[in-house]
């Protein structure tokens, strides 16, 4: 059975409604914007644009919004329930000004952000710029924006209040909602443990270019390439070949010809493809430079790189002459 609280005249405002208030106000617009920040980052990971930058293989975003929503989705929940629990022991607490200021301010932001929702989507469809991409994230906002405003709305109106057991199901509704899209991320960005080993990958490939460089200089110097990895380190530049930083041992290389070398090393996976998957558009970088490292992209395992130097286009310099 619903309980029915009549609403009585406005109580005075204590210090405890006003920061229960201010604390529920900061979770709820703290958690709408993790939220949509993560479906954003869903979006942009399913629907790649080829005029995208390239997205954080770590999930960077996504993780903090995950941890977001995890800290400030049951907070709001909590807090939501203890002022609820004050309006039904004094029924002068749903006429508190800071009430009344609290679920105004929200609607007048959720109007605002349905305007302004809608204004964008019709200014870039007559732009001919839409994209799946961009219509499901405007779509997203839309629907949280309007979810906000329905029932913020009906909380103005005292509706939560006489019908208690239904705002305690959309609590639990937004909970399993909250929980649904944080499990998602994992589908996104793997586990903290893939998330370990992505790193372990990538500095190994940091490590083989370093090794690639130094090859190369050497080569440059020398006109001959190192028979060994050995023979790159040089205390006096306080230069030592690096490791792998998983297994501790040192990579494989081997000059396969005069002018040819490969540097091979074993990956936990396959390399992730990110391209298109950032938030924003990005333009063509000048002269092809595009800094991607396509040129090291790996498969699981064990994995060589064979590099060949092009002697005109990294000359040596000329042997200086004798005295």
């Amino acid at each position: 059975m619903e309980t029915t609280t009549p609403v009585s005249v406005s109580a005075k405002t204590t210090p405890k409604d006003f920061f229960l208030w201010l604390g529920a106000i900061i979770a709820l617009y703290g958690s709408i914007t993790s939220l949509i920040a993560l479906l954003f980052e869903y979006i942009n990971y399913t629907f790649p644009d080829a005029l995208a930058s390239y997205g954080d293989p770590y999930g960077g975003a996504v993780r903090f919004s995950m941890a977001a929503l995890v800290v400030l989705v049951p907070t709001r929940l909590v807090l939501m329930r203890l002022i609820r629990d004050s309006i039904a022991k004094e029924p002068g607490k749903a006429n508190v000004w800071v009430r009344r200021w609290a679920l105004g301010l929200t609607l007048f932001i959720a109007t605002v952000t349905i305007l302004i929702d809608l204004v964008t989507l019709i200014n870039t469809f007559l732009g001919g710029e839409i994209t799946i991409r961009f219509a499901l994230k405007v779509a997203v906002v839309l629907l949280v924006a309007l979810g906000v405003f329905l029932h913020f709305l009906a909380d103005f109106k005292g509706y939560w209040i006489t019908n208690t057991r239904r705002a305690n199901m959309v609590g639990v509704g937004v909970g399993i909602l909250a929980v649904a899209t944080v499990c998602a991320g994992f589908f996104i960005i793997g586990t903290p443990g893939q998330v370990r080993l992505m790193r372990y990958d990538d500095q190994k490939v940091s490590d083989l270019q370093n090794i690639q460089y130094q090859v190369l200089n050497y080569w440059q110097v020398k006109k001959t390439l190192p028979q060994t990895l050995d023979a790159l380190n040089d205390p006096l530049q306080n230069y030592t070949v690096p490791a792998d930083p998983q297994a501790g041992m040192s990579y494989t290389y081997e000059a396969t010809s005069p002018l040819a070398f490969k540097v091979c090393a074993t990956f936990n996976a396959a390399s992730t493809d990110m391209k298109g998957r950032g938030a924003s558009v990005t333009y063509p970088s000048p002269m092809g430079i595009s800094g991607n490292g396509e040129s090291w992209i790996h498969a699981a395992g064990l994995v060589c790189f064979d590099r060949t130097i092009d002697p005109t286009r990294y000359p040596t310099p000329p042997t200086p002459k004798p005295l």
